[in-house]
């Protein structure tokens, strides 16, 4: 067994990072050094230093019931990019295989979660301005140039999918404002061996992309909807867009996707709380599955706890007026707490990220629209893929940086509080 440095990058507290010329800065190259990760063999993948700023400390979750019995700080300089493979490793396994096993070592982290679940941020851009999601003043979004090309995207996908991914998440951003999003539907949709291709979407633009979309192999849609009273959509979205929203979710049922359409309602107390229960009567003539998520902390929406309203308070609500409430089975790997309404035609869930989380299953990968890999939503650990498929890698050695990354996974995120004093991008430049 070999140990071997893991490739990261880390934010400062913007999430932003520098945007200095690549070609004004001076590299510094270095050998890997042990650290932390177990390899099953030999990771013979480099690291580059591309920034002169000062080192700073990767910390380690501060939720002290972490099983992870590492708890050194290991120092790392701002930001890392990967280099050219030092040597090939004599025994490395090629990842492309024509009949390569369900899940490989590289999607299974060290607690044993496998991870068939990708999300991608396609851009960095939104025609929205969600307060939680985004903040007051805006973000610094990167040159396109920086943004993962369609083949890249396209081409990361295949690896991962190769290797066990079986659903991607296309998200932003809002994904429907890049101007090739169907056409990368459909290249996506054609990968051999892909299970589902769902999207996220605020429906702003989504309606009249939606038979292209079905067409392109598109399974699933979510449609995120905080409020369905018209100044109050304004005032969290910054857009008085609510009826185009609601026209959209008509026509996702009427197209009949191969799964249920999802709303994604983030509950927000003193704002929208009160339009819970008008929510679940949406399902009442609806197949449709209402998730409310529980407010969490990020980037730059200015998280409050007065703000924050637990899923057990709002089932206690709900409970209040409908009595036949029906707890669903859950299915492996879930987010969501499922219920629903005796008589009712859709179903509701409650995403409890804060209050009890779901950390022991999760399956889940992030890449974001600049090409950084995160393990976590809440880990402000995140290393460049863009930066090694540009550097030449080959899919063998992009395995073993990923594989390096989901190996460092925690075994849980940290509590609320603790989110809200650490750094991590704002919502819009991770991806959701």
């Amino acid at each position: 067994m070999y140990r071997s440095r893991c490739v990261w990058s880390h934010t400062n507290a913007g999430g932003i990072y520098p945007t200095r010329p690549l070609q004004h800065v001076t590299h510094t190259f270095q050998k890997v050094v042990p650290s932390i990760i177990d390899h099953p063999r030999v990771s013979t993948v480099g690291v580059r230093c591309i920034s002169n700023t000062s080192e700073t400390s990767l910390k380690r979750n501060p939720l002290r019931q972490s099983n992870h019995n590492h708890n050194h700080k290991q120092q790392i300089t701002s930001k890392l990019r990967v280099s050219k493979a030092l040597q090939s490793s004599a025994a490395a396994t090629e990842l492309k295989l024509p009949h390569a096993l369900p899940f490989t070592d590289f999607l299974t982290d060290s607690f044993g979660r496998h991870h068939t679940y990708l999300r991608i941020s396609l851009t960095e851009s939104c025609n929205l301005r969600c307060t939680y999601c985004m903040p007051a003043e805006g973000v610094d979004r990167q040159p396109r140039s920086q943004l993962l090309s369609t083949d890249e995207i396209v081409r990361l996908a295949e690896l991962f999918v190769s290797q066990g991914v079986e659903k991607i998440r296309l998200t932003g951003g809002e994904p429907t404002v890049r101007k090739d999003f169907v056409q990368l539907c459909e290249r996506l949709g054609k990968i051999e061996g892909l299970k589902g291709l769902a999207l996220t979407s605020n429906g702003i633009a989504l309606e009249k992309m939606l038979p292209a979309l079905k067409d392109a192999g598109v399974t699933q849609i979510n449609i995120s909807l905080d409020t369905l009273v018209a100044p109050k959509y304004h005032l969290i979205t910054r857009r008085p867009a609510l009826k185009r929203v609601l026209s959209c979710i008509d026509a996702a049922l009427a197209m009949d996707f191969p799964n249920r359409l999802k709303l994604n309602c983030v509950v927000i107390k003193g704002f929208n709380d009160d339009e819970v229960n008008d929510f679940v009567e949406f399902t009442r003539t609806r197949d449709i599955d209402i998730r409310f998520i529980e407010y969490m902390p990020f980037g730059g929406n200015k998280w409050d706890d007065k703000k924050f309203i637990s899923y057990t308070s709002l089932l206690e609500e709900i409970g209040s007026k409908y009595i036949d409430i029906l707890r669903l089975q859950d299915h492996p790997n879930d987010t969501s707490k499922a219920y629903k309404v005796d008589g009712h035609e859709g179903q509701i869930g409650f995403i409890t990220s804060m209050s009890d989380h779901f950390c022991g299953t999760c399956n889940r990968l992030r890449i974001t629209a600049d090409g950084n890999l995160k393990v976590c939503l809440f880990g402000n650990a995140e290393v460049s893929l863009r930066d090694a498929i540009r550097d030449g890698e080959n899919d063998e050695n992009l395995g073993e940086l990923i594989g390096a990354a989901v190996r460092r996974k925690k075994s849980q995120h940290a509590g609320m509080y603790a989110l809200s004093r650490s750094e991590n991008r704002p919502m819009i430049l991770i991806g959701g």
